[in-house]
């Protein structure tokens, strides 16, 4: 039977569904107009601040973003000047990098220089023209962000180079496993994915043996096409089969991965959109409602 397609997300939903792609803390939102090295113009992104990533969302209901970028390594934040009313234009300066953005007007233009300076110099910038309820809040964020990143340093790490890693690319203690995650075989993904595809196309599930993972997926370029690739544990990494292997440090980040390289083409399967927090979280649970609804024996 095919499922019902999903209602339209409500606000508190929305966040919950990007929530489940990292699990990095919102800071900031707001519309912005970005312009990296690849654009030839401006582009127009609904954008949001979580830890110091900013990811970009076609429009504000979007759940699956298609670009980020990481600006832990923030040189500068430089101001442009701009010919447009109401209109505040500023670059962010990066190590491989600059960045332009424009906001819709100046107050907004201050929010995102006040939140961006914040979490990357961690410290409150004097030079901002803010409420004092909006200085607050940065006051408020710098103390969440600090206190991320001293609990991020305390996690195992094997080496120097991995405290260079982005700092998303962490456990979420809560949900140790993606959403997209089902206790599934390679055929019952299969039915999952051809049967409901308004819930997504990629299934994270396990592998033939009890240690490594698979991710299966159903791309529609001329025709629909089931393919699946081997996510292998290694240690405490995990390593996606390709012709160049890529090795992530958990399985939030092999999921991320998927989602930024086909620029939100692949979108994890999600069964239950209208489920309350907590309600049939479990593997089990989902599995059994999942066999019910597409008659798996």
């Amino acid at each position: 039977m095919m499922a019902k397609k999903p209602p339209k997300p409500a606000p508190r939903r929305i966040f919950q569904e990007r929530s489940k792609i990292t699990a990095l803390p919102l800071y900031f939102e707001g519309f912005l107009l970005v312009k990296r090295s690849e654009y030839q113009e401006y582009k127009h992104y609904w954008t949001e601040l979580r830890g110091t990533t900013l990811f970009f969302y076609t429009d504000k209901k979007s759940t699956i973003y298609i670009d980020k970028l990481d600006i832990i390594d923030l040189t500068c934040l430089a101001d442009q000047n701009s010919t447009e009313k109401n209109c505040a234009k500023f670059t962010l300066v990066l190590p491989k990098e600059e960045v332009h953005l424009k906001t819709e007007n100046t107050e907004s233009g201050e929010e995102w220089r006040g939140f961006i300076l914040t979490v990357t110099e961690l410290s409150v910038p004097l030079h901002v023209s803010l409420l004092p309820g909006q200085v607050i809040r940065l006051h408020e964020v710098l103390e969440r962000e600090k206190k991320r990143r001293t609990e991020t340093e305390q996690l195992p790490c094997s080496s120097p180079e991995k405290e260079k890693e982005p700092i998303e690319d962490y456990v979420d203690v809560l949900n140790p496993m993606p959403a997209c995650f089902y206790a599934v075989s390679r055929k019952e993904a299969t039915e999952m994915l051809e049967k409901n595809p308004s819930l997504g196309n990629m299934i994270l599930r396990p592998g033939s043996d009890s240690r490594n993972y698979s991710i299966t997926i159903r791309q529609e370029i001329d025709l629909p096409r089931i393919k699946h690739y081997k996510v292998m544990s290694v240690g405490h990494n995990y390593t996606i089969e390709l012709e160049k292997p890529v090795t992530l440090p958990n399985l939030f980040s092999v999921i991320d991965y998927f989602v930024k390289e086909t620029r939100g083409n692949l979108r994890p399967f999600i069964y239950s959109t209208d489920e309350t927090p907590g309600q049939e979280s479990t593997t089990e649970g989902r599995r059994e409602r999942l066999k019910k609804n597409l008659h798996i024996a």
